[in-house]
């Protein structure tokens, strides 16, 4: 891990350790392209094909069914299931209070404005495969999408190596009333949500963490094919700012599972002294021995940082920059700091708050923006799921309060018949 002092940095140095790798790779790019054209053209055919070349499955059928899912998810062990069920009504009870109706509002005597929200109709989610699926980001895609009331809901999940998904997942589909799960992953599964094929049904936008290649697909679509995606993504990152209140071996434990994501992961430390980084570090080294991806972890420690400042607010103004995905404030002075933060995914308050919590149980969206994005992007929530369409409604009284304005405005833009639209009806 390298070490940086916040007081020997200028403000272009801060911003530059402050970059993330955005920039792809061209032979990433171009492989995607080439998937993703394929999918267009040969639809199920390409899907079944990268299936047997990438997941090393023959597929029979693209999909498992309502019995299939039914009877995988009758497997589950019983603490398992016990545990899905609490991560599922917490987070469903957050994002339940997304859902408000605004007021309507009289801008002037007889001119009544609002706003409504309809659901997207059609929606994708993808959730990540590889060695494990995960049934957290189903939940966490999945409850937003059911309480929006999106029409459609298309799950999108690589399989496994017997070719259908593991019980975490399919319980969950269950919970969420998931009657069908696509199995595919990759770049491929976002190209078949993004122009549909035979069997798998066109999207109107795409939700879903994922490797590189799954995010330049995302990217790829939105711009070729039209289909809205939740945000940009990259590799998982956390800012831990921690002062003399805090528990070194606590810190040490949430780098590490930030850092077990992947090599490309950041784990970022703050501190108020080195005595703090130095007992930080070494817990680092003691509890990572013991860690089954520790090859992997050692990588994205190895590529990570730890900053030394004078005091929290300048902590701040440093975590402010960086943006993060996840930030947590480990120390009991965490109140104070609320009010300062600007930029941050989502945030985690204390000693006793570790990030996992978020990732699985604790009722807020681990689906967040990284690589800088937080500074314009929010997480997914219920809002991501839904359009905002206004609506107006003119009295004659309204009209002639509203109509002079009008015609004065339209015909300064040399709109004549915008003006008019007006006139014709005061007359």
């Amino acid at each position: 891990m390298k070490f940086y002092s916040y007081n020997n940095l200028s403000q272009d140095q801060i911003e530059q350790i402050c970059l993330r790798q955005l920039e792809d790779d061209n032979s990433i790019l171009e492989r995607v392209k080439e998937i993703v054209a394929k999918v267009k053209t040969d639809g199920d055919q390409a899907l079944l094909d990268y299936a047997k070349a990438f997941d090393k499955v023959e597929l029979q059928q693209l999909f498992i069914g309502k019995a299939e899912i039914e009877g995988i998810a009758a497997t589950i062990p019983a603490e398992a299931k016990a545990a899905i069920d609490t991560a599922y009504q917490n987070i469903r009870t957050f994002h339940a209070t997304q859902a408000h109706m605004e007021p309507k509002v009289e801008t002037m005597e007889g001119v009544v404005c609002w706003r409504e929200s309809r659901a997207i109709e059609k929606v994708g989610l993808y959730i990540p495969g590889g060695s494990a699926v995960l049934p957290s980001t189903f939940l966490m895609l999945g409850i937003p999408a059911v309480l929006a009331g999106c029409k459609e809901i298309v799950v999108c999940s690589p399989p496994q190596q017997d070719g259908k998904t593991n019980c975490y997942v399919a319980y969950s589909a269950l919970k969420l009333g998931i009657e069908r799960i696509f199995l595919m992953g990759g770049a491929q599964a976002v190209a078949a949500m993004a122009y549909g094929t035979e069997t798998v049904p066109q999207v109107y936008k795409i939700f879903g963490p994922g490797n590189r290649y799954v995010t330049q697909a995302k990217q790829l679509v939105q711009s070729a094919a039209g289909t809205a995606i939740d945000m940009p993504a990259g590799p998982s990152e956390v800012l831990v700012i921690a002062d003399d209140t805090a528990i070194p071996s606590y810190v040490a434990s949430d780098l590490l599972a930030q850092a077990e994501h992947g090599a490309d992961s950041q784990a970022i430390l703050v501190a108020t002294s080195n005595e703090i980084i130095a007992k930080v570090m070494k817990e680092v080294q003691l509890q990572i021995e013991a860690l089954p991806r520790k090859a992997v972890t050692a990588l994205a420690i190895e590529n990570s940082y730890a900053v030394l400042v004078d005091d929290l607010q300048q902590a701040m103004a440093f975590s402010n920059v960086y943006a993060p995905e996840h930030l947590i404030l480990a120390t009991e002075r965490f109140e104070s700091l609320i009010p300062l933060i600007t930029n941050a995914g989502s945030v985690f308050l204390g000693n006793l708050t570790p990030e996992s919590a978020g990732d699985y149980a604790s009722g807020t969206n681990h689906t967040l923006p990284t690589s800088g994005f937080a500074k314009a992007y929010s997480g997914v929530s219920l809002d991501s799921f839904v359009k905002k369409i206004t609506f107006q409604h003119i009295s004659p009284k309204g009209l002639k309060n509203i109509g002079g304005t009008v015609e004065v405005l339209a015909a300064a833009e040399g709109l004549d018949a915008h003006k008019n639209a007006i006139s014709i009806r005061l007359k």
